[in-house]
């Protein structure tokens, strides 16, 4: 049986630990509410450009651009967003099972890996695969000047024909409680799946042609893409973190009610004991 000073120090180590899980808490609830404003600030534009994608899919029912034409498949190209740090519930082991259901079902030399995120770099380098390009240090915070860069990147790639298809694995963010891991098809886009996206009806003059305002719509719309993607993703980390935090804090919690009480009983257990010394004592000299 632990002594009482042994529980006394385990409830300070317990104490420590949930102020530390509660400042944790409080930082992912500020961060977690400026991500969902910067990721709905961001829905109002995408739409529009995916409403401009639609009209000019229209306006070009023919259009040979690389970023429309299928191609046979040989080899496919996954982006995947995850997280640089931990403490963040299943959030990081949800994105690895969407990994592993991608890597168990295609030829290693069919997949071409990019990826961000410490975590996920980490549990590839535990299944011995190093993906092809990697970044890090932004997970919780992205730029767009990310965005940017990861999409020039695949953008670049996809046309020199390193791979014939583009995949975006994240994950959306639905709530504090509630995060989806999401598969998205990026590039080559398909016009059907464009077109199925409705939107109110209007009139668009393209100048000085649909063609030209196309090829210039394209890199956004990819940019927009990503974007999103990283922003639920970042949404989605820090809600998970809040929750896992929450969920340790008040653990701690119970746990140094539960220690509190022991320690009371262990330590009214010792005078206790003291006394009926002191009492057998007394007795025993008279």
């Amino acid at each position: 049986m632990p002594s009482a000073r042994e529980i006394n120090r385990r409830i300070k180590s317990v104490t420590n630990t949930q102020q530390i899980t509660k400042a944790m808490k409080m930082v992912s609830s500020v961060r977690l509410r400026r991500a969902q404003e910067r990721a709905l600030a961001t829905a109002p534009f995408t739409e529009k450009i995916e409403g401009m994608l639609r009209r000019l899919s229209a306006a070009l029912p023919g259009d040979d651009s690389p970023f429309f034409k299928k191609r046979e498949v040989h080899r496919t190209c996954y982006i995947v967003i995850g997280a640089d740090k931990g403490l963040a519930g299943a959030y990081s082991s949800n994105v690895n099972k969407a990994l592993v259901s991608v890597l168990k079902d295609r030829r290693r030399d069919g997949i071409y890996l990019m990826v961000t995120g410490r975590k996920p770099v980490e549990y590839l380098k535990h299944l011995r695969v190093t993906p092809e390009f990697k970044w890090t240090g932004f997970s919780d915070k992205p730029q767009f000047s990310h965005a940017q860069k990861l999409a020039a990147q695949v953008t670049k790639q996809f046309l020199d024909g390193d791979f014939d298809e583009v995949y975006l694995i994240y994950t959306q963010f639905k709530s504090a409680l509630s995060q989806e891991v999401q598969m998205t098809k990026l590039l080559p886009i398909s016009q059907e799946a464009v077109a199925e996206k409705k939107g109110p009806e209007e009139e668009y003059l393209f100048a000085p042609d649909a063609q030209q305002v196309l090829s210039t719509l394209l890199p956004q719309y990819l940019n927009m893409v990503v974007y999103n993607g990283l922003l639920q993703s970042a949404a989605s980390e820090l809600g998970a973190r809040m929750t896992a935090m929450t969920s340790a804090t008040d653990n701690a919690g119970e746990l140094i009610d539960k220690l509190t009480v022991h320690y009371n009983k262990v330590r009214q257990a010792g005078i206790t004991n003291e006394l009926t010394e002191i009492v057998s004592g007394a007795n025993a000299l008279q």
